[in-house]
């Protein structure tokens, strides 16, 4: 083992884990949070480990085939199943950039005070692709270590709110190792759907074979091709760790803090503390119901201004974050699909028109309630998706005639 090789291996897996730590994904889990407390942290754990496994044999696929998992599927397939293929890969493409812009129009209005109306955070973030783009001229090596940087803005912030709330850690271990769920119903069982298809995205595994293909191995010397599997796997172990440390910190802050809460608890305390957000919770006896924009509000009532604005800051490096790795999908998939070759300027204008319009319509017709209403219906989308992307990894890394030595015998 060398650490020298692993930092050379280092960067794929943490522009992969980005996709763990998107706005759809922070939704999910302080949902899940307050709606069944501590009870689905043994999913959340169960669906990080799935995830990993898929993506490991996608970064194999990758690296034994030289050839992303679109590609392979161009050339196994024949042309309808192929079609299809495509059209669901871009699908949840599309929702989760709609993700990505909700969250990171929430973030900015939560950070301006309300002054940039939703729409405008909306726009704000067609701008923002095209800095990504610009910052993409300077290398993928760079592109990685700027990735790494908001993933440490994400740990840095969601920790202060972990710290600050102090979840009670034996609930938390029994969430984590023991499966159950007493006294759950519907919506809770929506929440564990919703957390399986935020956690493995279906793109995730296109892109994460298309991403181990930046670093150079020479496929002829099956030792170096069995050495660069296993760094690669290492750091995707450390980055998805890294982003199931993140996850956790924001599910039992709200467990702790807002599960089981009254509207009318909230109320009270959002009054005493002045809170210009007061009037979002009417003053009842029903359940709270939280999203990522309630979800900072309420936080700025128990905990001060700077657990809202901390918390706007960690939402905004999940959204920029997220941003460019659908980018880098949606090429990838593109281009081993169709044999389309488009410059990643002209790809991004079309996903995020088409991401964009929807989303745009809602923040100015309809309120932040609905904006963030739609995050429930993009994540359970996702997990209706993942056969699409999970028959074709499972079904090619298991074939000698793609896979060769390295078949995984499935």
């Amino acid at each position: 083992f060398s650490f020298r090789k692993l930092w050379a291996f280092t960067g794929p897996g943490f522009l992969m884990s980005i996709a763990y730590l998107d706005p759809g994904n922070i939704e999910s889990d302080l949902q899940s949070g307050a709606v069944a407390g501590f009870k689905l942290l043994w999913v959340l754990m169960l669906a990080t480990t799935i995830g990993l496994l898929l993506q490991r044999l996608a970064a194999r696929l990758g690296v034994v085939t030289g050839l992303h998992l679109a590609e392979v599927c161009n050339r196994q397939y024949q042309k309808v199943p192929r079609i299809i293929l495509w059209l669901m890969v871009e699908l949840a493409i599309i929702g989760s950039d709609m993700q990505e812009v909700i969250g990171s129009a929430i973030a900015i209005n939560l950070l301006s005070v309300g002054k940039i109306p939703l729409w405008g955070g909306v726009l704000i973030t067609i701008a923002d692709t095209f800095v990504f783009l610009f910052l993409d001229k300077y290398g993928l090596r760079k592109l990685e270590a700027f990735f790494g940087f908001l993933i440490t803005i994400m740990a840095l912030t969601f920790g202060y709110e972990y710290i600050t709330v102090k979840p009670n850690q034996e609930k938390l271990l029994k969430g984590l190792f023991i499966p159950y769920c007493q006294n759950c119903g519907t919506t809770q069982l929506e929440q564990a759907v919703g957390i399986v298809g935020a956690v493995i995205m279906p793109h995730n595994m296109y892109l994460h074979s298309a991403l181990v293909k930046s670093r150079q191995v020479n496929r002829a010397n099956k030792r170096e091709v069995q050495e660069a599997n296993k760094y690669f796997f290492i750091e995707s172990c450390i980055a998805l760790f890294v982003s199931f440390i993140i996850n956790i910190f924001v599910v039992t802050v709200f467990a702790e803090a807002f599960f089981e809460k009254t509207n009318a608890d909230v109320s009270d305390v959002c009054t005493n503390a002045s809170s210009p957000h007061s009037s979002l919770f009417p003053n009842n006896n029903q359940t709270l119901e939280v999203d990522i924009y309630k979800g900072g509000v309420v936080l700025g009532c128990y905990f001060g201004p700077a657990a809202l604005y901390i918390w706007a800051i960690g939402i905004l490096a999940a959204g920029q974050s997220s941003t460019m790795t659908g980018t880098y999908s949606g090429q990838f998939v593109m281009e081993g699909f169709l044999n389309l070759r488009w410059s990643r300027f002209a790809r991004v204008l079309l996903t995020r028109s088409i991401a964009i319009t929807p989303t745009l319509f809602v923040a100015i017709f309809q309120d932040v309630e609905h904006l963030t209403g739609m995050n429930d219906f993009l994540n359970v989308l996702m997990s209706l998706q993942l056969p699409f992307a999970l028959i074709p990894i499972l079904t090619f890394t298991s074939l000698p005639s793609v896979m060769n030595d390295f078949a995984n015998g499935l």
